[in-house]
């Protein structure tokens, strides 16, 4: 594995344990919403992680610095892109603790088979065909709309890969709340905990996360929401804390 930069791409600190991670400005590189996942997600000691469409493989890397889950596998369908979230992962020598898959995350549970993971995480495309879409061979399309895969085959493979008990964490949009609750129940992905995402105080949501249990029982906790703003240009000591600052 070679750590040589490509055209466009350029590494970024990660304000974690001295972490970098590989983009391309003119492909995909990773947002809040990301960050934010990987500061809801919850991996304890000894466990298997698994991150649905990595993408740059921001969320392992986050997630393994903050956590002692044993080890962290990546799945993601365009090749480039796992080439590049696997460089990273060597840039930072995490080899051992973080794996890098390319395929389809339609078919995660044929991959590693069943019952094969305690945690699944996942930053799914927020667009459903009623969105115009430009080009659709664009990695931005394909990470940003439902291209490739529905929530429905994101949902249905967690609780596939996933143990009893096992939690999945998502981050959404929450004009998609009702589908997403339905979409997760129908597969026995029970919804636990949510919080809302607020730019400002006073504006309205415009992400959310959520964590479900396979299997679990029916009852879910609405945590505080995450204020990201304070002022423009500056955050709130939450987001600087989640960010690592």
């Amino acid at each position: 594995m070679t750590n040589k930069l490509l055209e466009d791409e350029r590494i970024d600190e990660l304000q974690r344990n001295g972490y970098r991670i590989i983009q391309n400005r003119k492909k995909f590189c990773f947002g809040m919403d990301a960050v934010l996942l990987s500061g809801f997600a919850r991996a304890e000691k000894g466990e298997q992680v698994l991150d649905l469409g990595t993408g740059t493989g921001i969320i392992p890397l986050l997630m393994e610095a903050k956590t002692e889950a044993e080890h962290f596998t990546a799945l993601e369908i365009q090749a480039d892109m796992a080439d590049m979230a696997s460089r990273s992962v060597a840039l930072n020598g995490l080899e051992e603790k973080i794996t890098i898959v390319t395929g389809d995350m339609k078919e995660a549970s044929e991959i590693f088979g069943k019952a094969s993971f305690d945690v699944v995480t996942c930053n799914p495309p927020y667009m459903d065909q009623s969105h115009g879409l430009k080009n659709p061979e664009e990695p931005k399309a394909i990470a940003r709309h439902e291209l490739l895969c529905t929530f429905e085959d994101v949902a249905r493979e967690a609780a596939a890969v996933l143990r009893p008990g096992g939690r999945f964490y998502l981050v959404h949009r929450p004009r998609r709340l009702a589908d997403l609750i339905c979409i997760l129940k129908k597969h026995r992905l029970e919804p636990k905990r949510m919080k809302l995402v607020h730019p400002y105080r006073e504006a309205e949501a415009n992400m959310v996360l959520m964590e479900a249990v396979r299997g679990g029982g029916v009852q879910m906790r609405v945590e505080a929401p995450i204020i990201v703003y304070e002022k423009p240009g500056t955050y709130t000591r939450e987001i600087y804390d989640i960010y690592g600052y």
